[in-house]
């Protein structure tokens, strides 16, 4: 039986990586590129805030062929459906009937997604739904991973948390309320060597900012974060 060909969204970071690492092992998908949003602005991973030549040098680490979408510094809704879609039909013109997602417990984001990929014909891969997000990532870490938290929400954490090495101690030293995977957003990583990865990926730590933008459906309010620079 020949394998379902299927394009991973891949954010550069710990949900992603083991998202990837569980459907490589998987028989019934071939995982071909690893597709990832980029603020063309900045030249930047969006979200995560990754310089674009250290998510080419992890995805070379990797060994899958990568591709990004060039986002505009503050797209609207439409703006951005439209570029995703335009991105979708080209994967979906090259053969690929499957994307492949890290989301783990946000219904309304997994049913946007689902709703957007119906519409040109792919279907989604979400193998890390619904499971327990401590489990989740204990088993990353116990199986060999390694990432760096590199943005953070300023509401749960502050400046120390971004460019720290995650580990089990550090998880449990989050604030109430807190999601250990940041599945909430109140946390990202740069995920930089474990089993999916061939070598790891040299890094340095760089300077500390705080950035605010504008809060989704709340008119006038600002959502602060902290970033950490990565330099290759």
């Amino acid at each position: 039986m020949s394998k379902l060909k299927t394009y991973c969204n891949w954010s550069s970071g710990k949900d992603a990586a083991l998202a990837l690492y569980y459907t490589l092992k998987d028989d019934k998908y071939d995982i071909t590129e690893l597709v990832t949003s980029v603020n063309s602005h900045y030249q930047r991973v969006t979200m995560h805030g990754l310089p674009i030549d250290l998510l080419q040098a992890q995805t070379e680490a990797i060994g899958i062929k990568s591709t990004t979408i060039e986002l505009p510094e503050n797209p609207s809704m439409d703006q951005y459906n439209q570029i995703m879609e335009r991105t979708t039909m080209r994967l979906k013109d090259e053969g690929y009937t499957h994307s492949l997602f890290g989301d783990i417990f946000l219904e309304d984001l997994k049913q946007y997604r689902e709703t957007e990929l119906e519409k040109v014909g792919l279907t989604g891969v979400f193998p890390l739904w619904k499971k327990d997000t401590k489990t989740l990532i204990n088993t990353f870490l116990d199986l060999g991973f390694k990432a760096v938290i590199i943005c953070a929400s300023a509401k749960y954490l502050d400046e120390d948390f971004v460019g720290k090495t995650l580990t089990k101690d550090l998880i449990k030293k989050l604030p109430d309320g807190v999601d250990p995977c940041g599945e909430n957003g109140e946390f990202h990583t740069f995920c930089y060597d474990g089993p999916i990865f061939k070598t790891p990926v040299a890094f340095t730590i760089g300077e500390k900012t705080y950035r605010e933008y504008d809060t989704p459906n709340a008119k006038g309010e600002k959502t602060g974060f902290w970033f950490c620079d990565l330099r290759s």
